[in-house]
Order: C-alpha cells, then sequence, then structure tokens
C-alpha cells in the first residue's frame, strides 16, 4: 500500500510539472533607431532552440508569445538575455509574463480601455514592484490631462496625445523612478493582441 501511494503521488507530481503554460516575452529597446537589432525571425529561431514551442512574434519591436512547460517566468527570462546577448553580442532586457497574468492585468486596467484609442493607453511592465518613495517627486496634478496608476507589476498610463508627446511618460522614465528595475512599455492595442497570443 505504501509502495503503491508513493508511485501515485510522483505520478501526480510529474503530470503537474508537465503542464504546458503559454508565455510572452516582452525585449526591451531593440529595433530602436538602428541601435540593438534583434530580427524577428532570429528571435524566433533563438526560442526555438531553448526548447520552446508554438513560437510566434508580434510585430517588430520585440514580442515574443511561446509555449513551455517550465513554471519559472524570470528563469526563461534569463535564460532568453543570455541566448540574445551570445547571439548577437549585446544584452537585451526581457520580461517573461505567461498568459493568465497578461489577462489579469488587463481586467485590471483602471481606465475605461474600450473607449479610448490605442495609442492613448499603454502599461509599462516592471521586472518587480515599484513602491509609491519612486513617485514621490511626481506633481501628478501638474500634468493632467495624463494620469498614471500602479496595478501589479505595471503602470498603467493615460496619454491623450499619444506616447510620443507625453510629459508625464518622460517623468516617469527618469532614472530616479527606474533604476535598479526592468522596464518596457506597451500600448494597448499590443497588450490585448498578446492576451489573446497567450490565451488557453
Amino acid at each position: 500500500m505504501t509502495t503503491k501511494k508513493v508511485t501515485m503521488t510522483a505520478t501526480k507530481t510529474a503530470t503537474k510539472t508537465a503542464v504546458t503554460k503559454k508565455y510572452a516575452a516582452l525585449l526591451r529597446g531593440i529595433n530602436v533607431g538602428g541601435s540593438k537589432k534583434v530580427p524577428m525571425a532570429q528571435l524566433r529561431t533563438l526560442l526555438e532552440g531553448l526548447g520552446h514551442g508554438d513560437v510566434q512574434t508580434y510585430l517588430q519591436s520585440g514580442n515574443a508569445v511561446f509555449s513551455s512547460t517550465r513554471q519559472d517566468p524570470e528563469a526563461l527570462a534569463r535564460e532568453l538575455e543570455a541566448a540574445i546577448e551570445a547571439h548577437f553580442g549585446f544584452r537585451v532586457a526581457c520580461l517573461v509574463l505567461d498568459g493568465a497574468y497578461l489577462r489579469a492585468v488587463a481586467e485590471a486596467c483602471p481606465f475605461p480601455a474600450a473607449e479610448l484609442e490605442g495609442k492613448q493607453l499603454h502599461v509599462t511592465f516592471w521586472s518587480r514592484q515599484p513602491g509609491p518613495e519612486r513617485f514621490a517627486a511626481l506633481d501628478e496634478a501638474s500634468y493632467l490631462p495624463e494620469e498614471y496608476r500602479l496595478g501589479d507589476r505595471v503602470l498603467y498610463l493615460y496619454a491623450p496625445d499619444g506616447l510620443g508627446r507625453s510629459k508625464l511618460a518622460e517623468a516617469l522614465a527618469r532614472p530616479a523612478v527606474v533604476k535598479g528595475v526592468d522596464v518596457t512599455t506597451r500600448n494597448w492595442n499590443t497588450v490585448a493582441k498578446l492576451v489573446e497570443l497567450t490565451g488557453i
């Protein structure tokens, strides 16, 4: 009886660890102004070489989707960073996020996403949760009608005139705010598409 129970437990454990999850990899600061060029075809090849399945890329700004039985997004991100550096010769910060988390981010949006253009709403993903002290020096009222809200390792930014003309986006990108953290920003259309691509 004891042996049988141990065998059944081991089988259940193996089944749990073999569950396939879908992830999105977000690369920061590539293919901008001619620096850090990472062709999407080569990124797909790298991800496949790491053993991932169902690999897709979206746009040229560093969005990839893949499936894996591995359950540690941070370890997957570090592995991808190492592969990119080995192949291209430069470091690219990567965030790997699972589909359930991306859907939760979209559902928790504090702004009326359905009523806004994709270019008016952005999400900045953080490698770890930002504390309020990072934003203490910001005079939020001086940036209105632009606004930001914090979520679970994300910052939602409403910029009615777009990110390129946003003074608040500039302030939120200052070293005092993002020092020591990897961050990368996507507009709402991209977030919605990544939610779709990582859905089960």
